[in-house]
């Protein structure tokens, strides 16, 4: 896949009305009137107060950035817009476009702000924005980048192995030399023979390009490889983030892997260490450098190079307390002498390591220099993640996000006695054991499609030789640095500590996402209590989502490549989820549990949901789909690795599950996923979803290729529907794909029901079968069909296509007899009829038919899926039944959680006036 064009985000303000000229009308909501102006004084454009998801506002975090939704045609892609705090203060801002509406109007704006937004609710609204005190700017020449918060100021390189070259304050450089540091053990010894070899590959710069430039956010890119000699490999991805008036910046970091690892073989690619490195220079006497290392909470180990406290003779205790602060010292001439005479025989602790290498324990350790002992500097369960080092001349902080729900990670100090500390945060530490991404089992002799398809049968897992590999896998990181003038004081540094490890971000509230439009108009309302149905239902959704929480924590569902997802179904026997038996393992998006929390934040506004989607939309954003290599663009189905399983598909690839966290908080890196998916299309050339199954010929035709109109198609839609909507590179190519797809399904002969169709990759349209065929799926409308169809039907006016899908909602939950009656042919042996309530939900409002509206509620309860009559509880469990102490609910299942989810929030909103 080609990479994003990372100027069309810059170049979007400046695009004209395009959608406007696209040629359609709108659906559910009037377009304005030929030549009126999109602005301000339209309806619908009223003031939005914005609040922090946490207490604390922006705390010791650069800044922050937050999307924002507006109703259709309530502004023009003009339009300008003014934040204030409580007071009526004015706040700097700066604002570009997200997405429009088909008219032109804004959609969804990007608003970030800097070191002025406060800590409490700020009130955004068209008008002329405040400049900051402190502007950023960026300035480009020879072969660096420099941008300047207007407190410290960086340049990045353009080439080369440096990717920030130096970082000031003032005129004090404050670290150098910011590079990224690569460990290859080249072989596995699974007994004790053997001797580790490892090679040391640093990073190759191939582009680096500024994406926003200022006056309150810059954002700069560098794209490279790791290199050791001829040799590049491990693509990665870089951005760095500046906000106006900050001391310190931010790095998101992308690597993609693309080493070759083997099943059975002890030789390949095995990464035992990857890390970001600065040096950081050292200017005051050891006395006055200060160690910083993170702990438990805001927990720190507080130390200086050459301690005096605790000494055999007391210097006094203003200086022992000094140094404890980390001031300045006073004058040695005036500690006690006993002391300052022999600060010679003090030793110096140049080097510090915190390891953390599982979720569950940390360990610190020193020692005086290299070649010489380590000494234990104490431990304890899940560090934050964060560092300081430098002296009361100044000094960087810097801390790892997700650092122990990451393991294993580490943090490094090296050689802070000499002129040049170093310093590596190491997203997988070398202390821990190779990163193992080999296929787990031998094929067990799966070699035909036959075998394959028995092995399905009785592990779940759809194995295929050689499609279990991590090759174009990929992993994000978010890392923090601060420039400080001094040694920060404690009270600084556990400020620090909390941006580390809870970013701070601003949100829109619920009423104005729901008043937009947004992600499906319709589909989810607020929270109501207000009779015992709906109370019940609400308590039935706190505890899905509180037992997932409490089941991350206690199952340790953590780790480098495992954070962010959840498991798919659990073992009663074993009192434990399955976590070693094929596609019951991980979960990777299987009938959207995206979506479930997405939905289940957008009604709620609660920060604990929010962090919960947050990490699985970077997990199954990056882990479960390929971005390197001939299955670029799609992903894998559940199972005991998330790459393992040979179903190859856009359904876990789907746009839809990445489309939230992309608008709320306009992350470039998912905006990057998103734009990816595009050309997904061609990857069905490539490989048949269907191969094993297939009972006709069939042989993939660029002409002619074979696409499921449910789980294939609203991958496919949702990535070039979100392409138009950004006004992308490929935005004309995607909405006609759009069009001309959804004209497709619904000129064949049972529209959705027809199940497929044969797909042209060169005109982008489905050719009308001949005869109709009933090809219904349980799977077709559960991978967020119902959410793109609810979209598509809201932007576009084709009446056509609606009625193609109100007929699908209308009759996957119809008797068989009523759907022969229509069909021909009823739908054969389907389940998931709960999920598919909010199908029977949606149709019913669009339609108006009260039979709908009435059965969407008796499936709701009383089909499948989950019922009242349920136990609704977890059941305590501890040893020996199981590994830790905690609870379990036997009757859960992530399939059942995901739709009931869905369905309950949507049925809510849609017919909660209809409830029996």
């Amino acid at each position: 896949m080609s990479p994003i064009d990372r100027r069309f985000l810059l170049k979007a303000a400046a695009v004209t009305g395009a959608a406007a000229q696209a040629g359609f009308a709108l659906g559910s909501t009037a377009q304005a009137a030929p030549g009126a102006t999109l602005g301000a004084e339209t309806a619908d454009a009223d003031p939005v107060t914005l609040d922090w998801l946490e207490d604390g506002g922006l705390g010791a975090a650069p800044g922050s950035t937050v999307g924002v939704p507006w109703p259709k045609g309530a502004y023009g892609k003009e339009q300008k817009f003014a934040l204030t705090d409580a007071d009526g203060k004015a706040v700097p801002v700066q604002t570009w476009p997200l997405a429009y509406w088909p008219d032109g109007s804004l959609k969804w704006t990007a608003h970030a702000v800097g070191t002025g937004a406060g800590a409490g609710k700020l009130t955004l609204a068209a008008g002329s924005p405040a400049a900051p005190e402190k502007k950023i700017t960026v300035s480009s020449g020879g072969g660096t980048i420099e941008v300047s918060t207007g407190v410290i100021t960086a340049k990045i390189g353009k080439s080369g192995s440096t990717l920030v070259k130096s970082v000031r304050r003032g005129p004090t450089e404050i670290a150098r030399d910011g590079r990224l540091v690569l460990l290859r053990q080249p072989e596995i010894e699974d007994g004790d023979q053997g001797a580790t070899k490892l090679e040391r590959f640093e990073s190759v710069i191939s582009e680096t390009e500024v994406e926003q430039n200022g006056p309150v956010r810059a954002v700069v890119r560098i794209d490279g490889k790791h290199r050791k000699g001829s040799r590049s490999w491990l693509p990665f991805s870089i951005r760095l983030y500046f906000y106006a008036g900050a001391e310190s910046f931010r790095m998101v970091h992308t690597i993609t892997f693309d080493g070759t690892q083997e099943p059975g073989k002890a030789s390949g690619d095995f990464i035992r260490g990857l890390g970001v490195r600065f040096t950081v220079p050292m200017r005051d006497e050891s006395y006055d450098r200060h160690i910083r290392i993170g702990g438990e909470g805001t927990g720190m180990l507080r130390e200086a190079v050459k301690g005096i406290t605790g000494l055999r003779r007391d210097p006094g205790a203003a200086v022992q307390a000094a140094q404890y602060e980390g001031q300045k010292l006073p004058d040695p001439a005036t500690w006690d002498q006993r002391v300052t005479t022999r600060l010679q025989y003090i030793p110096e602790w140049g080097d510090y390591t915190l390891s953390q290498l599982s979720a569950d324990g940390f360990t610190v350790r020193k020692r005086t220099k290299k070649g010489h002992g380590w000494i234990g500097a104490g431990g304890g369960r899940r560090a934050s993640g964060f560092g300081y080092v430098g002296g009361v001349s100044g000094g960087l902080s810097f801390g790892l996000r997700d650092f122990w729900e990451k393991f294993p990670a580490q943090l490094d100090i090296r050689d802070a006695h000499t002129d040049e500390a170093e310093v590596t945060l190491w997203l997988w530490s070398p202390e821990a054991q190779p990163m193992d991404l080999r296929f787990y089992h031998d094929g067990m002799g799966q070699d035909t499609y036959a075998e394959q398809l028995e092995g399905l049968n009785i592990t779940y897992e759809d194995y295929e030789p050689e499609f279990g590999t991590p090759y174009g896998i990929a992993r994000t990181s978010e890392l923090l640095f601060w420039a400080n003038e001094t040694t920060p004081s404690p009270e600084q540094l556990a400020r620090q500590v909390e941006a580390v490890r809870v970013l701070p971000q601003l949100a829109a509230p619920p009423k104005q996402l729901i008043k937009a439009g947004v992600f499906g108009p319709g589909l989810y309302s607020e929270p109501d209590r207000s009779t015992p149905a709906k109370a019940k239902i609400e308590d039935h959704l706190d505890f899905l989502f509180t037992y997932y929480k409490d089941q991350v924590e206690m199952r340790r569902w953590y780790g480098f490549w495992d954070y962010g997802d959840i498991m798919h179904t659990y073992d009663t026997v074993r009192h434990q989820w399955r976590y070693d038996i094929g596609g019951y393992a991980w979960d990777n998006s299987e009938l959207s549990p995206d979506l479930w929390l997405w939905y289940a934040y957008l009604r709620s506004g609660r920060a604990d949901i929010f962090r919960f989607a947050e990490a699985m939309t970077r997990h199954t954003g990056e882990v479960d789909v390929y971005h390197l290599g001939k299955w670029a663009g799609l992903g894998t189905r559940h199972g005991v690795q998330h790459y393992a399983d040979s179903a190859k598909q856009q359904r876990i690839a789907n746009t839809t599950y990445r489309r939230f966290y992309y608008f709320l908080t306009a992350d470039e890196r998912v905006g990057d996923l998103m734009h990816a998916n595009v050309d997904s299309d061609e990857t069905f050339l490539i490989l048949d979803p269907n191969r094993k199954v297939r009972t006709d010929p069939y042989t993939p035709d660029r002409h002619a290729l074979s696409i499921g109109f449910g789980t294939d198609w609203s991958g496919l839609v949702s990535a070039w529907l979100t392409e138009w909507e950004r006004k992308g590179p490929k935005w004309e190519k995607a909405k006609a794909r759009v069009l001309s797809t959804m004209e497709g399904i619904a000129a064949q002969p049972n529209g959705f029901v027809q199940g497929s169709g044969l797909y042209d990759l060169d005109t982008g349209k489905f050719a009308v079968a001949e005869k109709p065929v009933v090809g219904v799926s349980h799977l077709s409308a559960v991978f967020g069909l119902n959410e793109l169809c609810a979209e598509l039907i809201d932007l576009i006016d084709m009446p056509e296509f609606n009625e193609a899908y109100y007929d699908y909602c209308r009759y996957f939950n119809a008797t068989k007899a009523e759907q022969a009656a229509r069909y021909g042919s009823n739908f054969g042996s389907l389940i998931l009829f709960q999920g598919h309530s909010r199908l029977d939900a949606y149709a019913a409002v669009q339609t108006g038919d009260e039979k709908l509206a009435t059965r969407a509620w008796e499936k709701f309860y009383n089909s499948d899926g989950y019922k009242e009559s349920a136990p609704w509880k977890t059941e305590e469990l501890t040893g020996p039944a199981t590994l830790v102490p905690g609870s379990e609910a036997a009757w859960i299942s992530t399939n059942d959680t995901a739709l009931y989810g869905l369905a309950a929030i949507e049925n809510l909103a849609l017919l909660g006036d209809k409830m029996p």
